[in-house]
């Protein structure tokens, strides 16, 4: 029985992550805000939303197509609702990365409606889970790490075509990848001074 609904998925790799170990480096060797950087983890984020199975369904589903994440190299956290816990630790702050406008996943739709019958809307962004040590601002370090803005700041994400938005290890956002995009510092002092493109 399909009910409208939404759930998360977090896909991350079994294996160690070759991208997240050369970011993890980067940040500690070249950037003043990765300097007391303990870990850095990446996970893919997918948000599902509309008539939606039970829990054992969509986690089979998941499973079953190529589309989400291959089950030989992966693991699938499946989360079905914000009281859910995340894979996530406590200590670690978050930064979801989005391809700005391109988050919805139609291939990914246009099977799972193949397969269910059903409609429903696929949205994917990618989460980096950080952790620092103690005594250290996280948010505010996080931050600096997220968005380039020149050979110092910032490290995941690109401001020219992706948004990010922020996230806590304890509890990630519910919705998190289909809330608003969060402007870029340059883009949103453009769009104060009434300026666009």
């Amino acid at each position: 029985m399909s009910t409208p609904g939404a759930m998360q998925a977090y896909i991350e790799l079994t294996a160690e992550d070759p991208e997240a170990t050369s970011a993890f480096e980067v940040a500690r060797e070249r950037l003043a805000a990765g300097a007391r950087l303990k870990s850095l983890r990446r996970l893919r984020v997918f948000e599902l939303s509309g008539a939606l199975p039970e829990r054992n369904e969509v986690e089979a589903l998941l499973h079953r197509s190529t589309r989400f994440y291959n089950p030989t190299k992966e693991r699938c956290t499946l989360r079905t609702s914000a009281a859910e816990p995340a894979p996530f630790d406590r200590d670690e702050t978050l930064v979801l990365v989005v391809d700005r406008g391109l988050e919805r996943r139609p291939a990914a739709e246009r099977w799972w409606r193949h397969e269910t019958g059903q409609k429903v809307e696929v949205r994917e962004g990618l989460a980096w889970a950080l952790a620092f040590e103690p005594g250290v601002d996280a948010a505010r370090e996080a931050a600096s790490l997220a968005a380039v803005e020149d050979r110092a700041t910032g490290l995941l994400c690109n401001p020219h075509f992706q948004d990010w938005r922020p996230g806590d290890g304890a509890a990630p956002p519910w919705p998190w990848v289909a809330e608003p995009r969060r402007a870029s510092r340059g883009r949103a002092e453009k769009e104060a001074r009434g300026e666009t493109g």
